[in-house]
């Protein structure tokens, strides 16, 4: 209701097509506020600060996962046009979501090879997805050619920001902070570096790249920091009710034993139930 709909953020001149920030920052500053306030898995980090990989168990479900997602994604983001015209708003979007996509996998890759020595597919999956996110935003307001830009950046970003949420000792399982806060914010802010006035018919403006100066990005920039403020503070409060009233996590033991064991009184994966830390 803010960014949408004739919200004050919109009025301000603020643009998120179909939602790096309404849906995918919103999620990430959620995300933050409750990892915060339950900490870090049992053995994540050792007593040194080192990290101690916690494995998932089947990196091709994984990967099956992010390609439906990245699928999922063509009705996510060509549907946020709202109305079919004579299609070219939903192609452009289309092809400018698929291309951010297809550019963050790469940078992800050779980003996550340099720093790791090796690929890692958790960083590629990953890496998709933070193209898609930084996307989301400026899909309908920048070209494809800014678009692939876009999502290079993004596929940088995800990676630096997986060891940098490590090195503060934010355990984030799946990269969501990573993926959907980190991109979530760059993405909105690239509508105010990348856009073209009436790109696909909507008067955004352009860019400060594109010689429209700083109005379009310092409302971007504003809309970022409004969100972000309030998301986190009341997510942080509903999140500590919760740890206060009923609590947020279970036993060391369940944990230590799989919730599948706790819940279910099943084994799902015995061959990880052998995992022990200290």
């Amino acid at each position: 209701h803010w960014i949408w709909g004739g919200g004050w953020l919109q009025s301000l001149g603020m643009f998120d097509f179909a939602g790096s920030t309404v849906v995918h920052s919103v999620g990430g500053w959620s995300a933050l506020a409750g990892v915060i306030l339950l900490g870090s898995r049992i053995g994540k980090y050792r007593a040194d600060g080192s990290v101690n990989p916690v494995l998932g168990h089947n990196m091709s479900t994984a990967t099956i996962g992010g390609i439906v997602l990245w699928f999922g994604w063509f009705g996510f983001n060509p549907g946020s046009t709202m109305a079919v015209g004579d299609g070219s708003a939903i192609a452009h979007v289309a092809m400018t979501t698929n291309t951010a996509a297809a550019m963050a996998v790469i940078s992800s890759t050779v980003t996550s090879w340099l720093m790791q020595k090796k690929p890692d597919l958790s960083m590629i999956i990953n890496g998709a997805l933070a193209g898609l996110v930084a996307i989301t935003a400026p899909c309908a307001f920048v070209s494809v050619g800014s678009s692939a830009i876009i999502g290079l950046i993004a596929g940088v970003l995800v990676v630096f920001a997986v060891f940098m949420f490590d090195k503060l000792k934010i355990d984030d399982p799946v990269g969501a902070l990573s993926v959907h806060l980190v991109n979530g914010v760059f993405g909105t802010l690239a509508v105010g570096l990348f856009a073209q006035d009436k790109i696909t018919g909507t008067a955004t403006g352009n860019g400060l790249l594109f010689g429209g100066g700083a109005k379009l990005l310092i409302a971007q920039l504003i809309g970022v920091a409004a969100v972000g403020i309030f998301t986190f503070t009341v997510a942080f409060a509903v999140w500590y009710l919760i740890k206060r009233v009923m609590g947020l996590r279970v036993s060391r033991e369940e944990e230590i034993g799989g919730l599948d064991l706790s819940e279910h009184g099943t084994k799902a994966y015995p061959d990880f139930q052998g995992f022990i830390t200290k």
